[in-house]
Order: C-alpha cells, then structure tokens, then sequence
C-alpha cells in the first residue's frame, strides 16, 4: 500500500489562498504574548480546528519563566505643532515590541536615545523587541529621523505589561502510527510576511491538506512565539516527545531566494536524507546547512537533552536577505509562486517520509528471472526503461531488511518516486515482502 500525500492537490489553486491569508494576517500586531498572537490563533481556526492553549504568566519552563503579557492599543509621536510623526495605527512596527507604557514631554536629545533606525536602508522601518528587559522605544526611517528638529516631542505609548498568559496553538492528525511528524512555526512576529507569517501560512495550508487524507504517520503542527513558545511546549510535553520520528521548522518561505535546509544536530536522520535528496533532484540551485545552535526553535527541539531529529526548512536564512526584520518584508517580497515552490518540496519530502519502508527479497538467492514474469513491461509510462531494470536489481539486491527505499535510492542514484513504484510493482509479483525489522 502506497500513502500519497500529493492526491488531490493543486499546488497554484492552495498557493493563492496562502498569499490572501498572509495578507489577512499582515495587519495584526503580535508579539510572544498578547491578543495579537490569540486573534492570529483564530484565524488560523478558521481552516484548522486548532486547539489554544494558554500558559499562565511566571510558569518556570526549564531554566525560563513565562513572562508577562503584554498588549498595545495605540502609540505616537507628535511634534510641538501636535502633528503625529511617529503613527502606531499606520504601521505596527513603529513601536518596539513591548514597550512598557509612557506618556510625558521629551527633548529631541532624550528621545533619541529611544528611537532605532537604519542608517543603510534610510527609507526602511526596523523591526526591533525588548521582550525581556522592561524598556520603550520608536522604530522609524532614518529620513525621518533626520527631519526632526531639536524641539520638545510629546511620546505615548498605550500598552500594559501585566500578569496573564502565554498562547500557542497545536493541531494533531492522527495517523495510522502513532509515531509522529512535527511542524513548528513561530507566530509572534508583526507585519513581517516572509518571516513568519509565510512559514504560518505554509504550516497552516500542509495541515489542512493532511487533514483531508490518511497518512501513515500521526502529525502534529505547533504554532508557537519564538524561542519562548518551544521551550514551554518542550516543557509541557516532555513525556511524549519520544514519539516524534521526523520535524520541521518552516520559515521563511514565500521570497524569491534558492531553497536552504539546516540539518538537524544528529546530522543523519531519516528527515536529513529526504530533503537533501527532494533538493538534490529539484533542478534548483539549494543549500545545505550544518547544525548550528542559532537560529530558529531547531535549536531548542535539538538541544542535547532532547536531541529530536528536527530541521529547519526556508528559502532565504534569516538575516540573510536585506528586508530581514524590516518593513520591506513586505506583502510584494513575498509571492505565490514561491510559496508553490516551497509547499510542493515539503509533499515530495513527506511522500519520501510515508513511504521509506524496508523490504525482504523473497527470491534472495541470485537474482530472479524477470523477464519470464513480465516485470519489463510491467511499469507502464515510463520512458526510459533501463532505469527501471536498474530499479529493480538494485531494489532485489539491498531488500534485506536493512536497507530502506530511501537508502536504495541515494546508493544508485536513482529517484526516490521511481524506487517506490518499481517497489510497489515487485510487491505485486510477490518478490518483495515487507520488513518490520
């Protein structure tokens, strides 16, 4: 039996919908807490029936403490005419997440000391936090930072940092196994589309499309703020994480810059092999990475004391590309096509992880004689059938139970789709078994 994860599947119709959720989400100022995060969290149920689960404020995660929530409603800066410089409501990046709130009269001298810009992008806002230390500040452009006159400015922030609650979201497929595949996706930053919010919308859309079929493997996807979001999910389910065989994190994924993996700590798992080889064989320029402890919540589902065989999957890495953590990460750098792009090499990485078995050749001793079973002609379609001879010999040969499809296919260079059909055509003749081994 064959588990297709690409059966009805129209990767330009789902691409579509992806790139209008993006833009229904763009607004929304999140953070690692806060109703930003919760309102994201309700959109996504409108195609998911995510469970939200809420962790109250000072719960010891490890060696973290779940922090304060926090909220904003409005912020400004207006100059000695009243006129609003600075507009929260025109762009939510203008404030640094988490400002604590503040309203007073402030010389030009002081508030600089508060305002973060971007000297060589002058026409670009940064994104800028402060989650875990108590300050306030503006993010602007660097034009609009020289246009200020030295005069007295009035700053307000209308924002609350108090006790209340951490929020992430969990959907669970359950599978013919329980072993499980894990998406990870942090839903915590603001108007930032690639980073974020198209590894949310790609997490979203693969669930939905799970949901609609039956996999071999059960699959859970967490949408969760970064670092803090994975380390308290880790925590709170620390019992069952033994279950997870193959994860991914997905950022990153909707700009036009070549495909990149980051292996996960072990190096060699089963999840390293079938990306490498879906990228391999894209026809695409790509990129493998090394582990590395920086960069997104890998780094906390790898951390020795977990070590789960999870990457990371994106296009451009962060901090790589110039609109990384600005207002330029915008709803034009991120596309459909490349959302397509992505979400259809995440299905050939699952096609590869639902149907890597292992086989027994019941004909083990020298090889069998194809041609009296009709096995040459057996494969229809394919026009290159000396490939698929080579299929079969090199299929009869390693099917000792030690060998899976995958492992097949990386020793003789062959594609992993052809590997699984010839299989599947030897099945049929009875000279494959499959092993449980």
């Amino acid at each position: 039996m064959t588990n297709d994860v690409n059966i009805d599947f129209n990767v330009n119709a789902i691409s579509n919908q992806m790139y209008e959720f993006i833009t229904d989400l763009y607004p929304l100022c999140r953070s690692i807490t806060g109703d930003g995060l919760r309102k994201t969290l309700h959109l996504i149920q409108n195609h998911i029936p995510l469970t939200i689960n809420e962790v109250q404020s000072g719960t010891q995660v490890f060696d973290w403490t779940v922090p304060k929530e926090w909220n904003i409603r409005d912020a400004y800066i207006k100059n000695s005419k009243e006129e609003k410089i600075i507009d929260f409501q025109k762009s939510n990046l203008h404030v640094l997440n988490y400002s604590v709130p503040i309203h007073q009269k402030i010389s030009l001298t002081d508030l600089k000391a508060h305002l973060f810009t971007l000297p060589d992008r002058p026409d670009w806002v940064p994104y800028r936090t402060s989650y875990y230390k108590e300050n306030w500040g503006f993010c602007l452009s660097h034009n609009q930072l020289l246009e200020l006159k030295d005069e007295e400015y009035e700053v307000y922030i209308d924002s609350s940092l108090e006790e209340g609650h951490l929020t992430y979201g969990e959907y669970y497929i359950k599978g013919e196994k329980e072993e499980e595949v894990l998406f990870s996706c942090h839903s915590c930053h603001p108007s930032l589309a690639n980073d974020n919010l198209s590894g949310i919308a790609l997490a979203t859309f693969l669930a939905k499309h799970l949901g609609e079929i039956s996999p071999s493997y059960s699959y859970r996807f967490i949408f969760i703020p970064g670092t803090i979001g994975s380390i308290t999910w880790l925590a709170l389910n620390e019992a069952h994480v033994d279950k997870i065989k193959h994860g991914l994190v997905l950022t990153c994924l909707g700009d036009p810059g070549k495909s990149h993996y980051k292996k996960s700590r072990r190096g060699n798992a089963e999840i390293d092999k079938a990306v490498i080889h879906v990228l391999q064989r894209s026809n695409q320029d790509y990129e493998i990475q090394e582990f590395s402890p920086y960069g997104y919540d890998e780094r906390q589902f790898c951390s020795p004391g977990f070590n789960l065989p999870v990457g990371c999957f994106m296009r451009s890495p962060h901090g790589t590309y110039p609109q990384y953590h600005t207002s330029a990460d915008n709803l034009e750098l991120v596309q459909p096509q490349y959302l397509a792009d992505s979400f259809s090499k995440i299905l050939s990485i699952l096609e590869i992880i639902e149907n890597n078995k292992k086989y027994l050749n019941q004909n083990s001793k020298c090889e069998p004689q194809l041609g009296k079973r009709g096995l040459y002609s057996a494969i229809g379609g394919l026009t290159d059938t000396k490939k698929t001879e080579m299929a079969m010999l090199w299929i009869l040969n390693f099917s000792d139970g030690n060998y899976t499809l995958l492992d097949i296919a990386e020793k003789s260079g062959l594609d992993f789709s052809l590997i699984k059909k010839t299989a599947e055509t030897l099945l049929q003749f009875n000279l494959l078994k499959e092993s449980f081994n």
